[in-house]
């Protein structure tokens, strides 16, 4: 089970119009791109990289059966980002993916249960390879089999994804950030970056290692005491370095004060939330007080202070 480490804690209704609900493919298009600007635009803060080619995998056994016979091969595009590196080297939509320089994917197990496990496979292979040196994918589209040569650009290694249901939240555990796909049906692109940034932010400022290593509780008991402070603690590093990662990736970084003035105060997270998580109020504040101190003529990717404390123990 996925562990929730690093929840926004948007559990209630927000009072803003509902649009029609999006489709999955819908909404992970629109992650996949708010993702690529983020990690591309903020890899030089990231320590740990990966090529980025701007692409989204899928694999049959990620479904029922009754819909793998729609594949191409086990493992396929999903989505392509438009412009990114994988789009001008034309791979698109649907197409199988056979092999990365050469070395065929592993065979699936392909069993009447569900895993993401086949795909997980394909994305690390992807991951471990150089950050800036071009990577062959062997395709099948349509029966027809043709090998493609994509430039990747580097970016943080962090995986994105979404998760269905009505939660509105997202949570991070350093490698992976997982958003709710309910977000999507009432924010917009703009307000979903600051929550996808906030999540980024957590792993570049190696917020579960450090709470690891200061021996928190989970469960009930981070809501109390010394593990709450931390937990908070956490909280606003995240809300601060989010600000100068949307900066970077050329969104205006008021957006997250916006977010937390405009919709933060209607969100009901009850009294254990105000022991792990700063108030929205206060969270618009302190960003705001942060994005004050930057130069006026920071440079773009900009290096804030904060960054200094991922290797500072929390205390």
């Amino acid at each position: 089970m996925f562990f929730r480490l690093f929840a926004l804690a948007l559990l209630a209704l927000i009072a803003v119009p509902v649009q029609a609900a999006p489709s999955l493919l819908e909404v992970d298009q629109r992650l996949a791109a708010i993702a690529w600007r983020l990690t591309t635009a903020n890899a030089p803060l990231c320590r740990d990289r990966q090529p980025v080619i701007g692409a989204t995998l899928h694999a049959a056994d990620q479904y029922p059966r009754t819909l793998r016979d729609a594949f191409a091969a086990p493992v396929a595009i999903e989505l392509v980002v438009p412009d990114a590196p994988a789009a001008q080297a034309g791979v698109a939509a649907n197409d199988g993916l056979l092999a990365i320089d050469g070395r065929a994917l592993p065979a699936p197990t392909m069993s009447d249960g569900t895993t993401s496990a086949t795909r997980d496979a394909a994305q690390a292979a992807i991951a471990a390879l150089p950050v800036d040196a071009p990577i062959a994918l062997t395709l099948r589209h349509d029966g027809a089999t043709r090998v493609v040569t994509v430039s990747p650009r580097p970016g943080c290694r962090v995986e994105f994804e979404v998760l269905t249901g009505s939660k509105l939240g997202a949570s991070s555990d350093g490698r992976v950030v997982q958003v709710g796909g309910a977000l999507f049906e009432r924010f917009g692109d703009d307000q979903i970056a600051v929550v996808v940034a906030h999540e980024l932010a957590h792993a570049i400022l190696r917020h579960r290692a450090r709470l690891e290593a200061a021996g928190v509780k989970w469960g009930l008991l981070a809501e109390f005491g010394r593990n709450a402070r931390l937990f908070r603690q956490t909280e606003t590093e995240a809300d601060l370095l989010g600000a100068y990662l949307l900066r970077n990736a050329g969104w205006d970084p008021q957006l997250a004060v916006r977010f937390w003035r405009d919709y933060g105060s209607r969100i009901d997270g009850g009294m254990f939330h105000s022991r792990t998580h700063p108030s929205a109020r206060d969270r618009a504040k302190a960003i705001a007080a942060e994005l004050a101190t930057m130069p006026p003529d920071a440079t773009t990717p900009y290096f804030p202070p904060l960054l200094a404390k991922r290797d500072a123990a929390l205390q």
